[in-house]
């Protein structure tokens, strides 16, 4: 499942598009703010930021600078500042694609579908001879057996690579996992760790390490 991380102000907006994008499967999260939008970009692996220029705290247009000077994550700007002058610096800065608003829902879909199409995804990790794909949300064994840990462990296993070599903190991971509910708790944690580790056949916890008093860390290095 790809991975899209959407930053507009616009409440209204924001919530449909939200709900839009996931029904048509991708893994969507939005945020309202540039600063919230790089807390999100640190936490984990993304495939396709969806970026509003005008936010309250700053440039849409100085935050894809920002990603464009670390990554290659292909960005689409969706703004009301539709000038022949914003379209050229956003695709100066590097974008794939510049909506300007207002714009038919089915159109935005379509684009979305065309950036994925001109850069296919295939997120994959290697550790202690299995393969982790990260789209798929499998875990290949040694031998080839497929396995597909739960959601919420799979969760984890994805926050833990893409935060590496960060530590990430019990509290961190419960927020990320369970937001708003929190249903979660450091026992939960721990005991997705334990089943983790046996996925990945890491009885000596070197793949996932436990940083005393701190939380987990991936050091899953081939």
């Amino acid at each position: 499942m790809k991975s899209l991380l959407l930053v507009e102000d616009d409440r209204s907006l924001g919530a449909t598009l939200q709900d839009r994008l996931a029904l048509e499967g991708y893994r969507v999260q939005w945020v309202e703010t540039k600063q919230r939008a790089l807390k999100k970009l640190s936490e984990g692996l993304w495939d396709l930021l969806i970026l509003d220029v005008g936010l309250p705290d700053g440039s849409g247009f100085e935050l894809a600078r920002e990603v464009k000077a670390q990554s290659s994550l292909p960005i689409m700007f969706i703004t009301a500042l539709g000038t022949a002058e914003n379209r050229l610096e956003g695709f100066e800065i590097g974008a794939e694609e510049f909506i300007p608003k207002p714009f038919h829902l089915r159109e935005l879909l379509l684009r979305v579908r065309h950036v994925f199409e001109k850069h296919p995804v295939r997120r994959q990790v290697s550790c202690n001879g299995r393969t982790i794909e990260l789209d798929s949300r499998t875990i290949i064994q040694p031998d080839g057996q497929r396995e597909h840990p739960p959601a919420r462990d799979f969760d984890l296993l994805e926050l833990l690579i893409s935060s590496a070599p960060r530590v990430v903190s019990r509290n961190q991971i419960i927020d990320t996992l369970w937001g708003e509910d929190k249903l979660g708790n450091q026992r939960t944690v721990d005991n997705m760790i334990v089943h983790l580790r046996q996925s990945l056949g890491d009885a000596d916890s070197k793949f996932i390490r436990a940083v005393r008093g701190v939380g987990y860390q991936w050091g899953c290095d081939s």
